[in-house]
């Protein structure tokens, strides 16, 4: 497959009803079910979520989802970035890693925090001493945050309370 497939790659807002072909890219891409049932869960919950896609000849070959999350600042958890298998190393996840970033910059959010390798998480700007001074039950050197405002973690600490499908993971 061509290098320039990012290309013809179109990005863009999922919709509901393509919710099941969501939770079965994300297991396809894990290998497990987890993932697709936390996209599910949250999807169809009361949470606030971001769901942006990648989209190759009529298939969704990728998706990212931000959830609203309770915080000092107005902020949002990544999780979880999937790409198929047949479409990795060719820059998708970062595409959509940036465009959900900038979509959560639109909609006037302060912090995205992330639990991730943070070899692919830190060219994002994504820092884990950032995440440091926030109590979450991911804490430690994947934990991560990205400020989307300058500052907007300065002097701040205290309790990161995820929404309830994510302690609902098996």
């Amino acid at each position: 497959m061509s290098p320039m497939i990012i290309q013809k790659i179109k990005f863009r807002i999922a919709r509901a009803d393509e919710l099941e072909t969501i939770v079965a890219l994300q297991e396809d891409a894990f290998g497990e079910k987890a993932e697709g049932q936390l996209v599910h869960n949250l999807v169809l919950s009361a949470t606030i979520t971001l769901s942006l896609l990648a989209e190759f000849k009529g298939s969704i070959i990728g998706h990212i989802l931000l959830s609203e999350i309770e915080a000092p600042v107005k902020a949002l958890s990544l999780a979880p970035l999937a790409v198929l298998p047949a479409y990795r190393e060719m820059q998708i996840g970062c595409e959509l890693v940036r465009r959900a970033i900038d979509m959560a910059v639109e909609q006037d959010y302060q912090v995205i925090f992330v639990l991730g390798d943070t070899n692919y998480y830190e060219r994002f700007g994504f820092s884990s001493p950032l995440a440091d001074s926030f109590d979450c039950p991911w804490q430690g050197r994947n934990f991560m945050a990205k400020e989307l405002q300058e500052d907007a973690l300065k002097g701040r600490n205290g309790p990161l309370i995820y929404p309830k499908a994510f302690s609902e993971l098996g």
